[in-house]
Formats: C-alpha cells, structure tokens, sequence
C-alpha cells in the first residue's frame, strides 16, 4: 500500500482533511465483518481537472486494500464494481481513476470492474493511466 499511496501519516493528515467536504464521500470496505479496504469517491469537478472533459457529476475513484492476505482474491475488482454500478444504476454518467502505470495489479483489477484505458495524465504525483467506465 505504500508504494502506491505514500507515507500512512501524511495520507491519512490528506483523507481526513477532506472528511467533512461535500464532494467527497469516504468508505471503509468490509467482508463478513473485517473491515479490510477504504474507498474513496469525489466529485471530478473539484478535484482532477487535469483529466479533461468528462460529464457533468462524473465521479472518481481511489481505495487500497490494507490487509496482505485479502489481497489477489478478487476483492478488489468485486467491490469496486459493485459500488460503481451502483454510482452508474444512480445517474452518475461516467467514474473514472488513475493507477500508476505500472501497477498491474491495480490495473487489472478495474479492468475486471468494467474499466477501460483512457490516456496517460500528468499529476502531482507523477504520470498516471486514466481508466474510464461508463453506463
């Protein structure tokens, strides 16, 4: 998780910063009760905007899994479309995220969500391959 999100202290002084923002709603994930992913979906206007053009009300995404052995079982990709199909069922017209490039894993696991490849972004953070799903 930290090689893809950074230092725990300063992400969570930057996710908990946002808790009480109106265009950001913040998710704990859990399984049978064990709480084991976050997940996190903001309005891409006001945040993002160096992605493009999109729709009006598109949303993005971001969430890791926090726990070692829940991860490559196919929760990932489960939860995530789970929750954006319900985003779509719910009117939002397109979500989108953006993976390193090199995290395959991360990669994979929105392609089996139903996520397309977009385009190569430039963040903050470095380069960035937008993942776009729609209705």
């Amino acid at each position: 998780m930290v090689r893809w999100w950074g230092d725990p202290d300063e992400q969570y002084e930057l996710v908990s910063g946002d808790l009480d923002h109106p265009d950001m709603d913040q998710l704990i994930v859990s399984l049978d009760g064990r709480a084991f992913a976050y997940m996190q979906t903001y309005a891409l206007s006001t945040w993002n905007q160096r992605f493009g053009a999109h729709p009006t009300k598109t949303r993005g995404i971001d969430q890791f899994i926090g726990e070692p052995d829940m991860i490559g079982h196919g929760h990932g990709s489960r939860f995530i479309r789970s929750f954006v199909d319900g985003l779509l069922c719910g009117g939002i017209p397109r979500v989108v995220t953006d993976p390193d490039p090199t995290n395959a894993r991360a990669i994979r696991a929105y392609e089996n969500a139903g996520f397309e490849r977009d385009r190569i972004v430039n963040t903050p953070d470095g380069p960035a391959l937008l993942m776009v799903r729609n209705p």
